[in-house]
């Protein structure tokens, strides 16, 4: 199957499927897989205009009178630039526009190639959303979601699609990615004002299965309503939603993690509240299943990494929860008591592991610092390693709130961003988890930090390294030399020496149950304390294992 003829076909397939009716193209030889795909299917009106600004002006006629996008078509170079005074007029009046302009591939530019102008970002801030598209690295799952994604945003005001397309021209389609029965397009963006049509429109009605993915962006307030519902609630920690209750299920990770398939738990709807998790296990354990997805947040983000999600829903994620509540069929009650179960059952795996390690350690101190912390705290976690061990293994709790940067999941910025928590909260206990590349990536964080009227305790996994590539298959592929030098990467640096550089009290904690005492010195003590936990990066990658390992044979009921 040639790759730029079968994604032109699906994009065009997906657009149909929106009710795309009409296609203006004004030709040109760059643009002929497109244009060869909108003049296969007959439910297209087909209009070919020879001059680019005219044409670009007759599909701005047709979103008008329409209300639905036209494709509009060029080849590369300047061709593209006689669109911008349409597009802009489609941007500054939200007429709906699906401006595809094709493109010379990236060997193709800077290098004297005719028709080669520079075409990303051409059309300034007039696109509500825009792609660059090199067929060839778009793998063929991407191609629906990307076509439905261009009509969905299109219905805002024009979208920009540059397609990179390299000789030969004429290819065959081929067979196409599977595509959402009944003719649904691959995503819909529901509004919020249409929600009481919501079970007849997405075929929900008779769900009873329904599973709620808590993530950032949820109104904590709403944490105790949503775990006293009738639907098991995954709740991330950055949710707020983590609170005990009925519904809540903090050991996702651990339980989809040893389920090779979707199984007795599996939902048939799916309803993701805000940012999604990281756990990998879990999405990995959705897509072996067939649910319905809808995604819900307050800011009409597309988070949708996986391109998994049949709707997107604009709304605050409680008042959609409780509509829906009201909206589908009573619940199952056996499949909510099973995922009640295996959460228990994974919370005492988990315990009994950690019990056998009186060493500090990095899953316990994860868990320990979340149950540890006084009410009225907060807990900012790092990314990389950190953030994950806290999502996978802090237990549900009242009074404790939590913070990331998960925006870009960088470890950029860590020290100043836990400081600006603490200052934003006053007096109040706030404490960090972060890792020894990320305290030293934002050493300048500590310069005058003592001066600082907060309460912060920065405790520091120091596993002289990046503890997070340990996991990855670097690390068993590679010599021992080469895997430190380029992933390892273990500094030499003294952090007790740092801390007291900077006047920052620090203090080691060698043992899990020595955290708590540590902890209720530095909360005393206000200002600014370094705890630093010492670990080993192979034996903590061996503990995650073993914890893995005791979820699923305590899940498949053996001691």
């Amino acid at each position: 199957m040639s790759a730029q003829a079968g994604l032109c076909a699906a994009l065009v397939d997906e657009w149909v499927r929106h009710g795309t009716a009409h296609a203006v193209v004004a030709p040109g030889s760059r643009s002929t897989p497109l244009a060869l795909a909108l003049a296969a299917r007959p439910e297209l009106a087909l209009h070919v205009v020879l001059d680019e600004r005219s044409a670009a002006f007759v599909a701005v006629g047709i979103g008008r009178a329409t209300g639905t996008p036209a494709v509009l078509l060029c080849t590369s170079g300047t061709a593209a630039a006689n669109f911008h005074p349409a597009v802009a007029e489609a941007g500054l009046s939200h007429v709906p526009l699906l401006v595809c302009t094709a493109d010379r591939p990236p060997e193709l530019h800077r290098v004297g190639a005719p028709q080669a102008i520079e075409q990303v970002g051409l059309y300034g801030v007039s696109p509500v959303w825009a792609a660059d598209i090199d067929p060839l690295a778009w793998p063929a799952s991407s191609w629906r979601s990307l076509g439905s994604r261009g009509a969905v945003e299109a219905q805002r005001g024009p979208v920009h699609l540059n397609l990179r397309f390299r000789e030969p021209l004429l290819e065959e389609a081929g067979e196409l990615p599977l595509a959402r029965s009944g003719g649904r397009p691959w995503h819909q963006r529901l509004a919020a004002a249409d929600e009481p049509g919501l079970g007849e429109d997405l075929d929900v009605a008779g769900r009873r299965r329904v599973l709620v993915v808590a993530g950032e962006g949820c109104a904590p307030a709403a944490a105790e309503a949503a775990s006293a519902g009738r639907w098991p609630v995954l709740a991330d920690p950055l949710s707020g939603w983590r609170v005990p209750g009925p519904a809540t299920v903090a050991a996702f990770d651990a339980i989809t993690r040893h389920m090779p398939a979707v199984g007795e738990l599996g939902p048939d709807l799916v309803l993701h509240l805000g940012r999604p998790p990281s756990s990998r296990a879990l999405g990995q354990w959705f897509d072996r299943g067939d649910a319905l997805h809808v995604l819900v947040d307050e800011g009409g983000r597309w988070l949708d990494p996986a391109r998994r999600a049949g709707a997107f829903l604009p709304g605050r994620p409680d008042a959609v929860l409780r509509r829906w509540q009201g909206l589908l069929a009573p619940p199952d009650p056996g499949w909510l008591a099973g995922w009640q179960q295996a959460e228990a059952t994974a919370q005492q795996a988990i315990t009994k592991v950690l019990a056998d390690h009186p060493e500090v350690t990095e899953p316990g101190l994860a868990r320990s610092l979340a149950a540890q912390l006084p009410d009225g705290a907060a807990l900012f976690v790092s990314s990389s390693m950190p953030i994950r061990d806290v999502e996978w293994f802090a237990e549900p709790r009242q009074g404790l709130r939590f913070h990331a940067n998960r925006g870009a999941n960088g470890i950029d910025g860590v020290t100043s961003t836990a400081l600006g928590v603490a200052l934003g909260r006053g007096g109040q206990t706030t404490a960090a988890l972060v890792g020894d590349l990320a305290l030293l990536h934002d050493g300048a964080g500590l310069v005058g930090l003592t001066d600082r009227p907060c309460s912060l305790a920065l405790v520091v996994i120091d596993n002289h390294g990046g503890g997070i590539f340990s996991f990855l298959p670097q690390a068993a592929s590679l010599p021992p030399e080469r895997f430190e030098l380029l992933f390892g990467t273990p500094q030499p640096v003294d952090l007790h020496a740092l801390a007291g550089a900077h006047g920052i009290p620090s203090v080691d904690v060698t043992t899990a149950a020595e955290l708590g005492a540590r902890l209720d010195e530095a909360t005393a003590a206000g200002g600014v304390r370094l705890l630093v936990a010492r670990t080993d990066r192979a034996a903590n990658v061996q503990l995650h294992q073993e914890l893995a390992d005791a979820v699923g044979q305590a899940l498949a009921g053996r001691p």
